[in-house]
């Protein structure tokens, strides 16, 4: 591997605070780049009605439940070579880098098969009524979603194991070709070539009637949006694992490295299984959530896919400082530079509220004509849609400045690997606060889905408050777990 070629920040020497910035900041725009695929599919979804974007609420609780467990492995990917590579053990991080990849592959395949079997009782269980438009758009979106699931695990793949590595552009660049890709098919896929809206704007309506003329294409609605969003993961995910495999991005796990050893995988349960526990009770925590949100209506549950595809877009700022703040100090800690790892929580906190308090102003001056983006104006339920994802902005938005710290904190565990800790203290925002008060909010106090609102609020100061506790304790910085590293490979 040239140095040429390796796009990886150094982090464990000289300033802290640039490194930190160069490293992050590539994730925060992949991050809000990642928004992109879902602000598009509500979007275009949206010129379908109500009932189509429940269905994408519906889904997505499901399927970001099969992901989130996924996607906690590969953290376990990020946090070891890290840790790794800080120490010097450059040829164990590449046999790590192959371990996490077929490890994650195998879960991946059984959750394909498992959620495409259960997806009709599944969408169920998420307040979906069998027999209405939102349940049929739903159960099928969610099966092309697991039918291509691999291919966003491969991606995320790649991008946890660049990241720990630390280098957050190359996966940067890979994203933003997916999301052009996924931006330029979603309206033709979502709604074919008669009347798309997208040749209108561009004045091109005379290429719209020859391409219906010629292929009759009407759309695959709902279905187009999921079959979009997995080829242009999988197109991301294939030039990603290349690059990987001929040495691209510093990494170069070989075939053999990809023959599971019980002793590496094992590790990686270690380090991943308390993440994977965590994201899968928070993501069982969004199912449950949305089911108690149905009981105010679709429309509710419309308004809730809304807003929450718009806060994801403010929460990328935090979430991307997090994971480069799990690399600068799985880094350091390796390196044995306690001292140095602290102090990038501590700025990164310092940076993300600066970012969310402006950020959360803005919204509320526009909250909306932002929300009304997404729904077609003049349908029948688009007006009670507006007027409640208008108060989630109103109502939960500036506790997102608490989220954000409660984020980095959670992401300077991890990267210490003090992931069990972080599970808990993870967890506790979701069920020990915001679902229990939400439940009482709305069924026994009848504030409807504001009082849903308002517990997002409470759970997200409540959380942070006990975090930063947890976290000034000082403690999570012994759980360093580069002297448990499996036997090297040549080159370390």
């Amino acid at each position: 591997m040239s140095e040429a070629t390796d796009r990886s920040v150094d982090v464990t020497d000289g300033e802290l605070f640039k490194p930190l910035m160069v490293l992050s900041a590539p994730i925060v725009a992949s991050q809000i780049l990642n928004v992109g695929y879902n602000l598009a599919d509500t979007y275009w979804v949206g010129r379908l009605g109500g009932d189509a974007i429940a269905a994408l609420s519906y889904s997505w609780a499901v399927v970001f439940l099969m992901i989130s467990v996924g996607g906690g492995l590969t953290v376990a990917g990020t946090v070891l070579i890290a840790q790794n590579k800080g120490a010097g053990k450059i040829g164990t991080a590449s046999h790590l880098a192959g371990q996490t990849l077929s490890f994650v592959t195998v879960v991946a395949l059984a959750f394909a098969a498992v959620g495409y079997v259960l997806t009709p009782w599944l969408m169920q269980m998420v307040g979906a009524a069998p027999g209405g438009d939102a349940y049929a758009y739903a159960v099928s979106y969610t099966r092309i979603m697991f039918v291509g699931i691999v291919f966003m695990f491969w991606f995320f793949i790649f991008d946890a194991l660049s990241r720990g590595w630390g280098d957050t552009r190359t996966p940067l660049y890979l994203m933003a070709i997916s999301v052009t890709l996924n931006v330029l098919i979603d309206p033709f896929l979502i709604l074919g070539f008669d009347g798309n809206p997208l040749f209108v704007w561009v004045g091109a309506t005379s290429l719209e009637s020859s391409l219906y003329a010629a292929t009759g294409f009407d759309g695959w609605g709902v279905d187009g949006a999921a079959v979009a969003t997995i080829f242009s993961r999988g197109v991301a995910a294939a030039i990603g694992l290349t690059l990987l495999f001929t040495g691209r991005v510093g990494l170069q796990p070989s075939l053999s490295d990809l023959w599971l050893d019980w002793g590496t995988v094992r590790q990686i349960l270690d380090i991943g299984a308390p993440i994977a526990t965590e994201q899968g009770f928070r993501a069982f925590g969004i199912t449950v959530l949305t089911a108690i949100i149905a009981l105010a209506g679709t429309e509710a549950v419309a308004a809730y896919g809304i807003v929450t595809r718009l806060s994801s877009l403010l929460f990328m700022p935090a979430l991307g400082l997090a994971r480069g703040t799990e690399t600068v100090v799985g880094q350091n800690l390796g390196a044995q530079q306690v001292d140095r790892a602290k102090q990038a929580v501590k700025l990164s906190s310092i940076v993300v509220a600066s970012i969310f308090a402006v950020v959360i102003a803005v919204a509320y001056q526009f909250a909306e004509p932002i929300v009304a983006i997404f729904i077609e104006a003049g349908t029948e339920d688009a007006d009670l849609v507006i007027e409640y994802a208008k108060a989630y902005v109103l109502i939960a938005g500036p506790s997102y400045v608490f989220l954000g710290i409660f984020q980095i904190l959670l992401g300077g565990l991890r990267g210490s690997g003090s992931t069990r800790a972080a599970m808990v203290l993870s967890v506790q925002e979701l069920w020990l606060w915001r679902i229990p008060i939400a439940a009482v909010a709305l069924i026994v106090l009848d504030m409807g889905v504001f009082g849903v609102w308002y517990a997002v609020a409470i759970s997200y100061v409540l959380s942070t408050i006990t975090t930063a506790a947890w976290f000034l304790r000082g403690t999570w910085t012994d759980d360093v777990v580069t002297d448990e590293s499996p036997t090297p490979t040549p080159g370390d």
